[in-house]
């Protein structure tokens, strides 16, 4: 080795032993299967947004944008694993406080698309603040706890105030009206409260207490609309070519694709464009069309694997902010997946969520890709405790 090779070795092993590594050391202990099987995905949604758009012209472009976003998206995702977690942390409270003034501000000034009020325009920008909302939460309820729980073994009254943290733009987003969004905000939001020691009989409490306010949820909180759709969810042959026309042709495309599907484009439902926004949340009936059950299950398989692996990084990291960062942001990553799979098969009421990496969309793309970028974040500095 040459001199100034040895130089070079002596202040990287100086750094990695006062705990400072350079962004060349990160990228070499950055978890690459991980970061490959993230890849894998976002390739097969580009395959599979191909397909879905195949016989609609006007549609053409969206793989192509798709993949553009990936693209974009990754670098992202590589600077923000690269960002240590002390950063993550100082920007929790600021971050959480500034989306859910921007919520507030949607009361006001929202503008309307769909039948919703959900976007803020500032010039020529559209920003939908919810979805900030969702990695602001985990980062403000993981620091919230990091504080907490630094001089405190626990308790129940130190949950009150995480709760109310995810209950507030929970509400607000319920307001807009966001369904899908507001529940994947509480998912991720009582995930980190359980992991932070809530006890089992204040678990079964709330399940009790949801249980008995759904009627009142039922009738004074959900939207026309949303009502129906729980509706469908339990007799989707009521209106076959009204509320339940969707879930109904979601069902034929998945039992139609077999064992082992169609094949690649071959889907009839598909081609034929039976199924109304394939392209975005039910693009799941267009894999299980055209590769069948082992197709749609090795793709699970997949999810899986990359959820676990998430988990595993959180157990791991030796700070309490990047642990429950870590499983918030897993939570919402494994919400949008199982949700997704359970709207499209039936299982659940269609509150328009769609699969991540492979159904189209900008904004959750974006999302999804903060997320993991956190939690790499939280495996490069996993030895680091955040003081």
């Amino acid at each position: 080795m040459s001199w100034s090779g040895e130089i070079r070795s002596a202040g990287t092993s100086r750094a990695r032993r006062f705990g400072r590594q350079t962004n060349f050391d990160k990228l070499g202990r950055m978890p690459w299967g991980l970061v490959a099987l993230i890849v894998g995905l976002a390739v097969f949604g580009t395959a599979m947004l191909y397909s879905s758009t195949a016989t609609n012209p006007a549609s053409a472009d969206l793989p192509a944008k798709h993949f553009t976003r990936f693209l974009i998206s990754f670098v992202l995702m590589i600077g923000l694993a690269l960002t240590p977690i002390t950063y993550w942390k100082r920007a929790a409270f600021p971050a959480y406080g500034g989306a859910l003034l921007l919520l507030i501000a949607v009361e006001f000034f929202g503008v309307s698309g769909g039948g919703a009020e959900r976007w803020l325009e500032l010039g020529p920008v559209r920003l939908q603040p919810s979805e900030f909302m969702k990695l602001a939460l985990v980062m403000a309820v993981a620091h919230y706890y990091q504080i907490t729980l630094r001089d405190n073994s626990g308790g129940f009254l130190i949950h009150i105030p995480a709760v109310l943290m995810v209950l507030a733009p929970a509400a607000l987003i319920l307001r807009q009206p966001d369904l899908g969004t507001a529940l994947t905000v509480v998912a991720a939001g009582l995930v980190i409260i359980y992991f932070a020691g809530l006890f089992w009989r204040l678990i079964l409490l709330a399940l009790v207490g949801g249980v008995v306010g759904a009627p009142f949820a039922y009738f004074y909180v959900l939207k026309d609309y949303q009502r129906a759709r729980v509706e469908t969810l339990w007799n989707p042959s009521a209106d076959p070519l009204g509320a339940g026309y969707q879930s109904e042709q979601a069902k034929i495309a998945i039992g139609s694709g077999g064992w082992d599907g169609k094949g690649f484009t071959q889907g009839t439902q598909s081609q034929l464009d039976f199924i109304p926004e394939q392209h975005t949340d039910f693009i799941f009936t267009v894999m299980a069309e055209e590769f069948g059950f082992l197709g749609s299950a090795s793709m699970l398989l997949v999810w899986a694997t990359v959820i676990v692996w998430g988990f595993l990084i959180a157990m791991r990291c030796n700070s309490n902010f990047g642990r429950f960062a870590a499983v918030g942001a897993v939570a919402t990553i494994a919400f949008y997946v199982a949700f997704n799979v359970g709207m499209v098969a039936g299982l659940l009421p269609v509150v328009g969520i769609p699969m991540p990496l492979i159904s189209y969309g900008g904004t959750a793309m974006l999302t999804v890709m903060a997320a993991f970028g956190l939690i790499l974040s939280v495996h490069l500095h996993r030895d680091v405790k955040a003081p």
